[in-house]
């Protein structure tokens, strides 16, 4: 995994609440255990109409880019299939603002890297409108500090602490206790020598 650094980025804004894992990408496209090129498929039959780009959808708006998407609550609900995460991941995006994430969508995305923030609703509102009206407008995200910041204004967000360590490592599970490996083994050795 790459490490999180921090971000300034223009958003996406996504103003849809309950948004499942069949939406963000179809179960059609789940036969692939790449994750490569998943993010053409993103959101796909939202985008795409028998093949025609739908002029309308968020993203296919060429006003609104970045790695940042900022959408409704409920975001990733639905089957727990982790190749949402990775198309949202090979789209580009880094980090996702939301009211509330589904639980196992939740894991999966700090698993793999991808930054989910959980922000009140009325922030969340007020970032949406901002961006919608102002789509060159820029967030700024430190997740060192856990603060989203928007026209010099910071909000802190929570985050889960072993997860924030292995974003800013870089660490999925395995690697965290990889890096543990000397620490493991001087234990072991104590246990040995009792």
């Amino acid at each position: 995994m790459e490490r999180f650094k921090t971000i300034i980025s223009q958003c996406l804004p996504l103003d849809i609440d309950n948004i499942d894992t069949d939406q963000i990408i179809p179960a059609r496209f789940l036969k692939i255990s790449s994750r490569l090129n998943l993010g053409k498929n993103l959101f796909r039959d939202w985008r795409y109409y028998k093949n025609v780009k739908q002029k309308n959808f968020i993203l296919n708006n060429p006003k609104y880019t970045g790695e940042i998407l900022i959408t409704g609550k409920n975001f990733g609900c639905g089957s727990s299939r982790e190749h949402a995460v990775w198309a949202i991941m090979d789209y580009g995006i880094k980090a996702i603002i939301s009211n509330y994430f589904a639980d196992i969508f939740k894991q999966n995305a700090l698993t793999n890297g991808l930054l989910v923030i959980e922000l009140k609703q009325d922030i969340v509102n007020s970032l949406l409108n901002n961006i919608l009206k102002l789509p060159n407008s820029k967030l700024k995200i430190n997740l060192k500090k856990q603060y989203v910041e928007f026209k010099s204004h910071q909000i802190k967000f929570p985050i889960n602490s072993y997860k924030k360590k292995c974003l800013m490592k870089g660490y999925d599970d395995i690697d965290f206790l990889l890096n543990l490996k000397n620490q493991i083994i001087k234990f072991e050795k104590t246990l040995f020598e009792k």
